[in-house]
Protein backbone atom coordinates (compact mmCIF):
# COMPACT_ATOMS: atom_id res chain seq x y z
CA UNK A 1 0.00 0.00 0.00
CA UNK A 2 2.75 2.67 0.92
CA UNK A 3 4.27 1.42 -2.09
CA UNK A 4 1.40 2.02 -4.37
CA UNK A 5 0.78 5.38 -2.58
CA UNK A 6 3.94 6.89 -3.42
CA UNK A 7 3.49 5.76 -6.68
CA UNK A 8 0.67 7.89 -6.78
CA UNK A 9 1.86 11.10 -5.08
CA UNK A 10 5.38 10.53 -7.57
CA UNK A 11 2.68 10.31 -10.42
CA UNK A 12 0.50 13.32 -9.55
CA UNK A 13 3.93 15.10 -8.90
CA UNK A 14 5.11 14.53 -12.70
CA UNK A 15 1.67 15.78 -13.75
CA UNK A 16 2.22 19.08 -12.14
CA UNK A 17 5.68 19.16 -13.62
CA UNK A 18 3.85 18.38 -17.59
CA UNK A 19 1.48 20.82 -16.59
CA UNK A 20 3.46 23.35 -15.38
CA UNK A 21 5.75 22.61 -18.37
CA UNK A 22 2.81 22.95 -20.54
CA UNK A 23 1.95 26.60 -19.35
CA UNK A 24 5.83 27.09 -19.95
CA UNK A 25 5.49 25.76 -23.48
CA UNK A 26 2.19 27.63 -24.64
CA UNK A 27 2.19 30.53 -26.70
CA UNK A 28 0.30 33.44 -25.92
CA UNK A 29 -0.93 36.40 -27.93
CA UNK A 30 -3.27 39.35 -26.91
CA UNK A 31 -5.75 41.06 -29.02
CA UNK A 32 -7.31 44.41 -28.28
CA UNK A 33 -9.65 45.79 -31.07
CA UNK A 34 -12.06 48.34 -31.35
CA UNK A 35 -15.19 46.06 -31.72
CA UNK A 36 -17.69 48.47 -30.21
CA UNK A 37 -17.61 52.12 -30.91
CA UNK A 38 -17.17 54.91 -33.75
CA UNK A 39 -14.13 51.98 -35.12
CA UNK A 40 -16.28 49.21 -34.92
CA UNK A 41 -16.86 48.62 -38.39
CA UNK A 42 -13.18 47.86 -38.56
CA UNK A 43 -12.83 46.21 -35.19
CA UNK A 44 -15.60 43.16 -35.66
CA UNK A 45 -14.30 41.96 -39.09
CA UNK A 46 -10.26 42.04 -37.28
CA UNK A 47 -11.97 40.02 -34.49
CA UNK A 48 -13.75 37.39 -37.08
CA UNK A 49 -10.22 36.61 -38.48
CA UNK A 50 -8.37 36.16 -35.06
CA UNK A 51 -10.31 33.30 -34.30
CA UNK A 52 -8.76 31.97 -37.96
CA UNK A 53 -5.52 32.09 -36.77
CA UNK A 54 -3.28 29.23 -35.93
CA UNK A 55 -3.91 27.69 -32.70
CA UNK A 56 0.08 25.94 -33.19
CA UNK A 57 2.89 27.27 -34.34
CA UNK A 58 6.34 25.65 -34.34
CA UNK A 59 5.05 22.46 -32.07
CA UNK A 60 3.55 25.19 -29.24
CA UNK A 61 0.09 25.68 -28.57
CA UNK A 62 -0.92 29.33 -29.25
CA UNK A 63 -4.10 31.10 -26.95
CA UNK A 64 -4.92 34.17 -28.03
CA UNK A 65 -6.36 36.46 -25.51
CA UNK A 66 -9.64 39.32 -26.84
CA UNK A 67 -10.33 42.37 -25.06
CA UNK A 68 -12.25 45.19 -26.67
CA UNK A 69 -11.19 48.34 -26.52
CA UNK A 70 -14.48 50.18 -27.47
CA UNK A 71 -12.85 52.21 -29.75
CA UNK A 72 -10.79 54.62 -26.30
CA UNK A 73 -7.52 55.21 -25.96
CA UNK A 74 -7.71 54.76 -22.55
CA UNK A 75 -9.32 51.01 -22.37
CA UNK A 76 -6.35 50.18 -25.20
CA UNK A 77 -3.78 51.51 -22.60
CA UNK A 78 -5.84 49.55 -19.78
CA UNK A 79 -5.85 46.31 -22.04
CA UNK A 80 -2.30 46.61 -22.98
CA UNK A 81 -1.33 46.38 -19.47
CA UNK A 82 -3.44 43.93 -17.98
CA UNK A 83 -2.38 41.24 -21.28
CA UNK A 84 1.33 41.74 -20.14
CA UNK A 85 1.45 42.37 -16.12
CA UNK A 86 -1.87 39.93 -15.88
CA UNK A 87 -1.64 37.45 -18.52
CA UNK A 88 1.57 37.33 -19.12
CA UNK A 89 1.72 37.68 -23.13
CA UNK A 90 4.03 36.81 -25.80
CA UNK A 91 3.24 39.47 -28.12
CA UNK A 92 -0.14 41.70 -28.85
CA UNK A 93 -2.39 42.51 -31.83
CA UNK A 94 -3.75 45.87 -31.92
CA UNK A 95 -5.47 47.98 -31.12
CA UNK A 96 -8.23 49.25 -34.27
CA UNK A 97 -7.00 53.00 -34.79
CA UNK A 98 -4.61 55.02 -34.95
CA UNK A 99 -4.81 56.95 -31.55
CA UNK A 100 -5.29 53.71 -29.54
CA UNK A 101 -1.95 52.32 -31.51
CA UNK A 102 -0.11 55.23 -30.41
CA UNK A 103 -1.38 55.05 -26.54
CA UNK A 104 -0.15 52.07 -26.80
CA UNK A 105 3.29 52.34 -27.39
CA UNK A 106 4.30 53.33 -23.57
CA UNK A 107 3.44 50.45 -22.11
CA UNK A 108 4.76 47.68 -24.63
CA UNK A 109 7.99 49.48 -24.35
CA UNK A 110 7.79 49.39 -20.98
CA UNK A 111 6.60 45.49 -20.46
CA UNK A 112 9.47 44.77 -23.96
CA UNK A 113 6.38 43.18 -25.50
CA UNK A 114 6.02 43.07 -29.35
CA UNK A 115 3.10 44.72 -30.77
CA UNK A 116 1.69 44.59 -34.19
CA UNK A 117 -0.35 47.34 -34.61
CA UNK A 118 -3.69 47.01 -37.28
CA UNK A 119 -3.72 50.63 -38.20
CA UNK A 120 -2.18 52.88 -40.74
CA UNK A 121 -0.50 55.41 -39.92
CA UNK A 122 3.36 55.92 -39.76
CA UNK A 123 3.86 57.27 -36.20
CA UNK A 124 3.25 54.09 -34.72
CA UNK A 125 6.76 52.52 -36.00
CA UNK A 126 8.37 55.95 -36.91
CA UNK A 127 10.71 56.95 -36.39
CA UNK A 128 12.24 54.34 -35.10
CA UNK A 129 12.99 54.66 -31.58
CA UNK A 130 13.81 52.67 -28.42
CA UNK A 131 9.63 52.24 -27.63
CA UNK A 132 8.71 51.80 -31.52
CA UNK A 133 11.42 49.46 -31.54
CA UNK A 134 8.83 47.02 -30.14
CA UNK A 135 6.01 48.40 -32.21
CA UNK A 136 5.26 46.73 -35.79
CA UNK A 137 2.32 46.71 -38.19
CA UNK A 138 0.72 44.91 -41.47
CA UNK A 139 -1.04 47.86 -42.87
CA UNK A 140 0.54 50.34 -45.57
CA UNK A 141 1.53 53.22 -43.76
CA UNK A 142 -0.30 56.03 -45.32
CA UNK A 143 2.33 57.26 -47.23
CA UNK A 144 2.57 55.02 -49.58
CA UNK A 145 -1.54 55.46 -49.99
CA UNK A 146 -1.08 59.21 -50.16
CA UNK A 147 1.68 58.74 -52.78
CA UNK A 148 -0.92 56.66 -55.00
CA UNK A 149 -3.91 59.29 -54.50
CA UNK A 150 -1.55 62.38 -55.33
CA UNK A 151 -0.13 60.60 -58.43
CA UNK A 152 -3.77 59.69 -59.65
CA UNK A 153 -5.00 63.11 -58.81
CA UNK A 154 -2.14 64.84 -60.94
CA UNK A 155 -2.37 61.78 -63.99
CA UNK A 156 -6.17 62.93 -64.10
CA UNK A 157 -6.36 66.72 -64.38
CA UNK A 158 -6.24 67.50 -60.59
CA UNK A 159 -4.88 70.79 -59.74
CA UNK A 160 -6.23 71.80 -56.99
CA UNK A 161 -7.63 70.00 -53.36
CA UNK A 162 -9.68 70.25 -50.48
CA UNK A 163 -8.47 68.18 -47.38
CA UNK A 164 -11.21 67.08 -44.69
CA UNK A 165 -9.56 64.87 -41.92
CA UNK A 166 -9.96 63.54 -38.49
CA UNK A 167 -8.88 65.65 -35.92
CA UNK A 168 -7.00 63.10 -34.42
CA UNK A 169 -3.55 61.64 -34.55
CA UNK A 170 -4.80 59.84 -38.02
CA UNK A 171 -6.28 62.97 -39.59
CA UNK A 172 -2.54 65.02 -38.60
CA UNK A 173 -0.35 61.94 -40.09
CA UNK A 174 -2.58 61.88 -43.06
CA UNK A 175 -2.13 66.04 -43.67
CA UNK A 176 1.31 65.88 -43.30
CA UNK A 177 2.34 62.97 -45.92
CA UNK A 178 -0.51 64.23 -48.44
CA UNK A 179 0.60 67.66 -48.11
CA UNK A 180 4.29 65.98 -49.16
CA UNK A 181 3.16 63.47 -51.89
CA UNK A 182 0.62 67.02 -53.40
CA UNK A 183 3.78 69.06 -53.42
CA UNK A 184 5.76 66.22 -55.23
CA UNK A 185 3.29 66.09 -58.20
CA UNK A 186 2.11 70.19 -58.24
CA UNK A 187 -0.96 69.26 -56.51
CA UNK A 188 -2.13 72.81 -54.07
CA UNK A 189 -4.13 71.95 -51.37
CA UNK A 190 -6.50 74.94 -50.80
CA UNK A 191 -8.35 73.87 -47.84
CA UNK A 192 -7.98 71.93 -44.38
CA UNK A 193 -10.83 71.28 -42.26
CA UNK A 194 -11.32 68.49 -39.50
CA UNK A 195 -13.92 66.71 -37.89
CA UNK A 196 -14.79 63.77 -34.91
CA UNK A 197 -15.62 60.36 -35.21
CA UNK A 198 -18.70 61.35 -33.41
CA UNK A 199 -19.64 64.91 -35.13
CA UNK A 200 -23.28 64.18 -36.36
CA UNK A 201 -22.86 67.24 -38.91
CA UNK A 202 -20.15 68.70 -41.03
CA UNK A 203 -21.95 71.51 -43.07
CA UNK A 204 -19.60 74.22 -42.04
CA UNK A 205 -16.33 72.08 -42.91
CA UNK A 206 -17.69 71.45 -46.04
CA UNK A 207 -19.15 74.90 -46.80
CA UNK A 208 -15.21 76.49 -46.12
CA UNK A 209 -14.05 73.63 -48.53
CA UNK A 210 -16.39 74.03 -51.38
CA UNK A 211 -15.77 77.85 -50.95
CA UNK A 212 -11.86 77.31 -52.03
CA UNK A 213 -13.59 75.68 -55.24
CA UNK A 214 -10.94 72.66 -55.38
CA UNK A 215 -10.93 70.25 -58.07
CA UNK A 216 -10.77 67.45 -55.81
CA UNK A 217 -11.66 66.75 -52.01
CA UNK A 218 -9.22 63.97 -50.52
CA UNK A 219 -11.80 63.00 -47.00
CA UNK A 220 -8.96 61.67 -44.52
CA UNK A 221 -10.82 59.50 -41.89
CA UNK A 222 -11.56 55.37 -41.58
CA UNK A 223 -15.08 53.56 -41.09
CA UNK A 224 -18.38 54.61 -41.68
CA UNK A 225 -17.67 58.16 -39.79
CA UNK A 226 -16.07 59.27 -42.86
CA UNK A 227 -19.44 58.91 -44.84
CA UNK A 228 -20.86 62.21 -43.07
CA UNK A 229 -18.45 64.73 -45.07
CA UNK A 230 -19.11 62.67 -48.37
CA UNK A 231 -22.93 62.72 -48.06
CA UNK A 232 -22.94 66.50 -47.06
CA UNK A 233 -20.60 67.06 -49.92
CA UNK A 234 -23.09 65.60 -52.20
CA UNK A 235 -25.72 67.09 -50.61
CA UNK A 236 -24.23 70.53 -50.99
CA UNK A 237 -23.89 69.66 -54.97
CA UNK A 238 -20.10 69.75 -54.55
CA UNK A 239 -19.10 68.27 -58.85
CA UNK A 240 -15.40 67.74 -58.15
CA UNK A 241 -14.06 64.25 -57.86
CA UNK A 242 -13.87 62.45 -53.65
CA UNK A 243 -11.05 60.82 -52.49
CA UNK A 244 -11.01 58.36 -49.62
CA UNK A 245 -8.14 57.00 -48.29
CA UNK A 246 -7.89 53.04 -47.41
CA UNK A 247 -9.28 53.53 -43.97
CA UNK A 248 -12.96 53.52 -45.44
CA UNK A 249 -12.42 49.87 -47.79
CA UNK A 250 -15.23 47.70 -46.23
CA UNK A 251 -18.67 46.93 -47.03
CA UNK A 252 -20.09 49.35 -44.13
CA UNK A 253 -18.88 51.99 -45.51
CA UNK A 254 -20.71 51.00 -48.82
CA UNK A 255 -23.84 50.49 -46.75
CA UNK A 256 -23.51 53.54 -44.79
CA UNK A 257 -22.63 55.64 -47.64
CA UNK A 258 -25.20 54.52 -50.44
CA UNK A 259 -25.42 56.23 -53.72
CA UNK A 260 -23.72 59.33 -52.10
CA UNK A 261 -20.29 57.89 -52.42
CA UNK A 262 -20.71 56.34 -56.10
CA UNK A 263 -17.43 57.18 -58.07
CA UNK A 264 -15.45 58.45 -54.95
CA UNK A 265 -11.97 57.05 -55.53
CA UNK A 266 -9.08 55.17 -53.15
CA UNK A 267 -5.92 53.41 -52.48
CA UNK A 268 -6.62 50.05 -50.96
CA UNK A 269 -4.81 46.51 -50.31
CA UNK A 270 -5.14 44.02 -53.33
CA UNK A 271 -7.50 41.85 -50.98
CA UNK A 272 -10.45 44.68 -51.49
CA UNK A 273 -10.04 43.63 -55.78
CA UNK A 274 -8.61 40.09 -55.27
CA UNK A 275 -10.88 38.66 -57.90
CA UNK A 276 -10.09 41.49 -60.56
CA UNK A 277 -6.64 41.24 -60.07
CA UNK A 278 -5.05 39.33 -62.62
CA UNK A 279 -3.09 36.05 -61.99
CA UNK A 280 0.05 37.81 -62.66
CA UNK A 281 -0.40 39.77 -59.75
CA UNK A 282 2.31 38.73 -57.01
CA UNK A 283 -0.07 39.11 -54.30
CA UNK A 284 -3.22 37.37 -55.78
CA UNK A 285 -2.37 33.84 -53.87
CA UNK A 286 -1.88 34.80 -50.54
CA UNK A 287 -5.08 37.14 -50.64
CA UNK A 288 -7.50 34.37 -52.04
CA UNK A 289 -5.87 32.29 -49.34
CA UNK A 290 -7.14 34.69 -46.80
CA UNK A 291 -10.12 35.78 -48.52
CA UNK A 292 -11.30 31.64 -48.57
CA UNK A 293 -10.31 31.27 -45.15
CA UNK A 294 -12.74 33.96 -44.25
CA UNK A 295 -15.74 33.34 -46.42
CA UNK A 296 -15.65 29.34 -45.39
CA UNK A 297 -16.03 31.10 -42.04
CA UNK A 298 -18.46 34.20 -42.58
CA UNK A 299 -20.14 33.20 -45.84
CA UNK A 300 -19.32 34.73 -49.62
CA UNK A 301 -19.20 38.24 -49.98
CA UNK A 302 -18.32 38.61 -46.19
CA UNK A 303 -14.39 39.19 -46.53
CA UNK A 304 -12.66 42.81 -45.55
CA UNK A 305 -10.19 44.51 -46.00
CA UNK A 306 -9.36 45.60 -42.12
CA UNK A 307 -9.90 41.69 -41.13
CA UNK A 308 -7.02 41.21 -43.80
CA UNK A 309 -4.56 43.15 -41.15
CA UNK A 310 -5.35 40.90 -38.54
CA UNK A 311 -4.51 37.74 -40.66
CA UNK A 312 -1.39 39.41 -41.98
CA UNK A 313 -0.83 39.77 -38.19
CA UNK A 314 -0.87 36.24 -37.65
CA UNK A 315 1.21 35.59 -40.76
CA UNK A 316 3.82 37.67 -39.03
CA UNK A 317 3.79 35.09 -36.09
CA UNK A 318 3.71 32.28 -37.75
CA UNK A 319 6.77 32.86 -39.55
CA UNK A 320 8.13 34.47 -36.38
CA UNK A 321 7.29 32.70 -33.63
CA UNK A 322 9.64 29.29 -35.41
CA UNK A 323 12.43 31.59 -35.49
CA UNK A 324 12.33 32.96 -31.71
CA UNK A 325 11.73 29.18 -30.66
CA UNK A 326 15.37 28.47 -31.41
CA UNK A 327 16.82 30.76 -29.22
CA UNK A 328 14.16 30.66 -25.77
CA UNK A 329 10.50 29.55 -24.57
CA UNK A 330 7.42 30.81 -24.54
CA UNK A 331 6.89 33.13 -21.26
CA UNK A 332 10.29 34.32 -20.81
CA UNK A 333 11.58 37.94 -21.90
CA UNK A 334 14.34 36.32 -23.69
CA UNK A 335 11.39 34.63 -25.57
CA UNK A 336 9.96 38.03 -26.07
CA UNK A 337 13.04 39.53 -27.49
CA UNK A 338 13.98 36.78 -30.05
CA UNK A 339 10.48 37.58 -31.19
CA UNK A 340 11.48 41.13 -31.88
CA UNK A 341 14.20 40.27 -33.43
CA UNK A 342 12.47 38.01 -35.63
CA UNK A 343 9.61 40.15 -36.89
CA UNK A 344 12.23 42.81 -38.11
CA UNK A 345 13.67 40.11 -40.53
CA UNK A 346 10.94 38.81 -42.36
CA UNK A 347 11.67 38.60 -45.85
CA UNK A 348 9.58 38.16 -48.95
CA UNK A 349 6.21 37.13 -46.62
CA UNK A 350 3.52 36.78 -48.88
CA UNK A 351 0.45 38.22 -47.18
CA UNK A 352 -3.14 39.14 -48.23
CA UNK A 353 -2.29 42.89 -48.57
CA UNK A 354 1.34 42.35 -50.07
CA UNK A 355 4.76 40.84 -50.01
CA UNK A 356 6.65 41.66 -46.65
CA UNK A 357 10.13 42.45 -46.35
CA UNK A 358 10.74 43.99 -42.85
CA UNK A 359 14.34 45.62 -41.13
CA UNK A 360 15.61 46.93 -38.41
CA UNK A 361 14.65 50.41 -39.22
CA UNK A 362 11.12 49.23 -41.08
CA UNK A 363 8.73 47.47 -39.09
CA UNK A 364 6.12 47.52 -42.16
CA UNK A 365 7.88 46.24 -44.82
CA UNK A 366 5.16 46.55 -47.44
CA UNK A 367 6.19 48.21 -50.99
CA UNK A 368 4.24 49.33 -54.01
CA UNK A 369 2.69 45.96 -54.57
CA UNK A 370 0.63 46.28 -51.37
CA UNK A 371 -1.60 49.23 -52.74
CA UNK A 372 -4.02 49.17 -55.57
CA UNK A 373 -6.23 52.33 -56.80
CA UNK A 374 -10.27 51.55 -56.19
CA UNK A 375 -13.36 53.46 -57.37
CA UNK A 376 -17.07 52.81 -55.75
CA UNK A 377 -19.27 52.16 -58.88
CA UNK A 378 -22.73 50.52 -58.44
CA UNK A 379 -21.75 50.59 -55.44
CA UNK A 380 -19.51 47.93 -55.19
CA UNK A 381 -15.12 48.22 -55.40
CA UNK A 382 -13.72 48.39 -58.98
CA UNK A 383 -10.19 47.92 -59.66
CA UNK A 384 -8.58 50.75 -61.35
CA UNK A 385 -6.25 49.93 -64.42
CA UNK A 386 -4.89 53.91 -65.67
Amino acid sequence: MKITRQWVRTGIAMALMCGAGAAIAQVKIGVTLSTTGPAASLGIPEKNTIALLPKEIGGKTVTYIVLDDASDTSKAVQNTRKLIDEDHVDAIIGSTVTPNSLAMLDPAAEGKTPVISLAASAAIIQPMDAKRAWAFKPPQNDSLMAEAIADYMARHGVKTVGFIGFSDAYGDSWNNVFAASAKAHNLKVVSNERFNRTDASVTGQVLKTMGANPDAVLIAGSGTPSALPAKALKERGYKGKIYQTHGVANNDFLRVCGKDCEGELLPAGPILVVDQLPDSNPVKKSSEAYKNAYEKAYGAGSVATFGGHAWDAGQMLQAAIPVALKTAQPGTPEFRTALRGALENLKELPVSHGIMNTTATDHNGLDQRARVIVQIVDGKWKLQND
